[in-house]
């Protein structure tokens, strides 16, 4: 056993073990001198601790829970939410609960009656301050509340109110200048359309129009004026507007008109008058507000009074632990100098151990192994490690050697591996490579289509149009010659004495020539339809521009207003409402404008036809339903292109035509109304910029048209089939 320990004489766990053991004989030495000086400062802090210190910590809680109150009555008038204000009010809670507790503590230590009876008296004051603008808080958020509620109702009403007088204003001026009622009905005489009657009836209408418009003015400068005094001329205002208002709806006939601008009147007299109008609401806010900035200035006063009686609290406190704090000084310095001795006798013993067993070669052969190993992280591993000796470090020697030689194996591995990386990264360029040049293959058939089928198309479109040019002039000149024709007639005939006999031949001599002006008109419609037709299969086979930057979001929002304006111009009684949703992320893209103009155009122009195309069949269904054709057009920037909806409430598109809606020529409307190329032509426009068309319908529901343009925006090989998503 003996001899086993003396083997042990060269291992530095050993030597280590050996100056630990004086280390921790000189640590206890230690700690029996400083026992004896630290029992003497505990002695002395100990009369400090409980006598003065718990005194101190009360009167500083007092303080700083008296600060918290301070802070809570502008923290609660500056809350924005009621959220913010619940937390808010939860917080001086606790706040108020700590400052009861603090002031029941430092009581129970005997502290200053003097300075308590202002800190109770001016704390319950503050406490109740802040009740009170609790309240008000609360009361303004549902004054709020209730004024955000009016606004929005006033919106709605407002919204109502031209949608029925706008178009009943323009139906009321159209009739009586041209007598029509309804459009393809026989007109009234002008004498019986412009009458005063009528003109009065417009004029009430356009009265009621502009007097519900300055209602809704003085409602909405209501809900946003800072002054009681300013309430009461707005009101008188809106009182005569209102009298104005009632007095010209009396004047109206009584029928479902009136009956429902009185109902429409009604809403908005609630919203202007009584108890619960805006102008009831806004007065009780305003009230309101000037109570809280009062209590608010009151509040400030009573923080100001209670933060200086609790100052001269926390003073008085600081005075007792300065005292106290003296008679702890005495019992530290004697502890301090026994600390000192110990500290000087430590650190002898320390350089002594150094000396002894560090200094004689473990640092000199750590900092060799060291350097080996640093080498070896720059990647040399040639150099052999020498093993001396049989201590730890000598084995950490060997293990290391152990390492090198298998690192070099290792690397040796990892070359090989490398290689293989390299000839799997040329394989996936090749065949990057090979996908790209069929890409462009595909490409390159596709141009040549195209330009097959605008040979074709130009070819076949010349030849047509000349033909259509001489039906069109001679239609036309048909026209005039019937004209002068009938002329010639009425002239004759009027040399002739009239009887019964020259009466019905002249009549029938009419209706022949009224049938003949009807025919030539319908051959210039047909010929006129025929050449837009002609028109379009020339685009389908040329280009219209070179592709630049444009940005998307002005090109749907101009072409949109654009589709929504010659759909009023054909049809008068056309109305829509236009939804954007443009994405303000959407950027710039390499485009054709004109192409993608007309894509758009004919797009919503589609949807503008469907969606009036229900109303009709609604009207004809039902006279008295109601039904608001939407379109709605949103923009979106995704991770690889632009995406553009278009969306319709119209008829929709039936399951068993929509796989045939961008074939050339196809098309469900009326003869007169439509070629059938314009989705075609949409279609190749898309696909020539990359992109893709998607339709997703629903029959009397809705329709809706997905344009998918990729940011690159190169022509694609994809089917021309719409994709069709449920």
């Amino acid at each position: 056993m003996f001899r086993r320990l003396y083997n042990l004489r060269s291992r530095i766990s050993a030597q280590l073990t050996i100056a630990i053991m004086g280390a921790v004989a000189m640590t206890v030495i230690s700690g029996m001198v400083g026992w004896y000086s630290f029992d003497r400062v505990a002695d002395a802090q100990r009369r400090v601790s409980e006598g003065t210190v718990p005194a101190i910590a009360a009167a500083f809680g007092i303080a700083q829970q008296s600060g918290a109150l301070a802070a809570a009555a502008p923290k609660l008038a500056a809350a924005s939410t009621q959220l913010d204000l619940t937390y808010a009010g939860f917080e001086i809670q606790q706040n108020r609960e700590q400052f009861a507790r603090q002031l029941q503590l430092l009581e129970e230590l005997g502290g200053d009656e003097e300075h308590f009876q202002p800190i109770r008296t001016q704390g319950r004051a503050l406490v109740s301050t802040i009740v009170d603008i609790e309240d008000l808080m609360w009361n303004l958020f549902a004054f709020e509340a209730s004024r955000q509620h009016l606004r929005d109702r006033m919106a709605v009403l407002s919204r109502e109110f031209n949608h029925f007088l706008v178009p009943a204003i323009d139906d009321q001026l159209f009739y009586a200048m041209t007598g029509y009622r309804v459009l393809g009905e026989v007109p009234v005489v002008r004498t019986h359309a412009f009458t005063d009657r009528e003109i009065l009836r417009y004029r009430t209408l356009s009265e009621v129009h502009s007097g519900t418009t300055v209602a809704f003015e003085i409602l909405a400068t209501v809900f946003n004026t800072s002054s009681i005094t300013l309430l009461e001329p707005l009101r008188e205002r809106f009182e005569a507007v209102r009298r104005g208002i009632h007095n010209n709806i009396n004047t109206l006939p009584d029928g479902e008109e009136r009956q429902l601008l009185e109902s429409l009147f009604t809403e908005m007299d609630r919203l202007g008058s009584g108890e619960g109008s805006g102008f009831d609401i806004r007065q009780r806010e305003l009230e309101a507000e000037t109570e809280l900035q009062e209590i608010l200035e009151l509040n400030q006063s009573l923080a100001l009074n209670l933060v200086n009686n609790v100052e001269k609290l926390v003073s008085v406190a600081e005075d007792a632990a300065i005292n106290a704090t003296a008679a702890s000084e005495d019992a530290i310095l004697t502890g301090r100098n026994f600390l000192i001795g110990i500290s000087l006798a430590s650190f002898v013993g320390a350089a002594l151990i150094s000396w002894l067993y560090v200094g004689r070669g473990l640092i000199r052969r750590l900092s060799l192994l060291s350097d080996h190993m640093r080498v070896m992280a720059k990647g040399d591993l040639e150099r052999e490690i020498e093993v001396r000796g049989s201590d730890e470090i000598a084995e950490m020697s060997t293990a290391l050697e152990v390492f090198r030689q298998h690192a070099l194996e290792v690397q040796r591995l990892n070359l090989v591996e490398k290689m293989a990386n390299e000839l799997k990264a040329k394989n996936e360029l090749i065949e990057t490579a090979l996908n790209d040049l069929e890409k462009a293959q595909d490409q390159i058939v596709m141009r040549e289509k195209l330009a097959a089928l605008g040979e074709l198309t130009a070819g076949v479109a010349h030849e047509i149009r000349n033909p259509l040019n001489f039906i069109k002039n001679f239609a036309e000149g048909s026209t005039e010659l019937l004209e002068e024709m009938m002329e010639e007639i009425e002239a004759l005939l009027a040399e002739i004495e009239e009887n019964e006999e020259t009466k019905e031949r002249r009549s029938l001599v009419q209706e022949i020539v009224d049938d003949l002006v009807e025919n030539t008109r319908l051959i210039r419609q047909h010929g006129t339809r025929a050449d837009s037709i002609v028109q379009s299969m020339l685009m389908m086979g040329r280009g219209s521009g070179e592709r630049q930057p444009a940005a998307i979001n002005p090109l749907v929002d101009e072409h949109a207003r654009l589709a929504y304006h010659s759909a009023r111009a054909t049809d008068t009684n056309f109305q829509a409402e236009l939804v954007f949703e443009l994405d303000p992320e959407v950027p710039e893209m390499h485009i054709i404008p004109q192409d993608i103009g007309r894509v758009f155009l004919n797009l919503i122009g589609n949807a503008c036809y469907a969606a009036d195309d229900r109303r009709r069949k609604v009207r004809e269904a039902d006279p008295s339903a109601r039904f608001d054709p939407v379109i709605r057009i949103s923009t979106k920037k995704l991770d690889d292109g632009v995406e553009i909806s278009i969306r319709d409430n119209g008829t929709g598109i039936p399951d068993d035509v929509i796989g045939k809606i961008f074939n050339p020529f196809f098309t469900t409307k009326p003869t007169d109304q439509g070629t059938g190329l314009g989705l075609a032509m949409s279609n190749d426009i898309i696909r020539e910029h990359g992109g893709t068309i998607s339709v997703d319908s629903e029959p009397d529901s809705y329709t809706e048209f997905t344009v998918h343009l990729p940011f690159d925006t190169t022509p694609t090989t994809n089917d021309s089939s719409p994709a069709r998503t449920e």
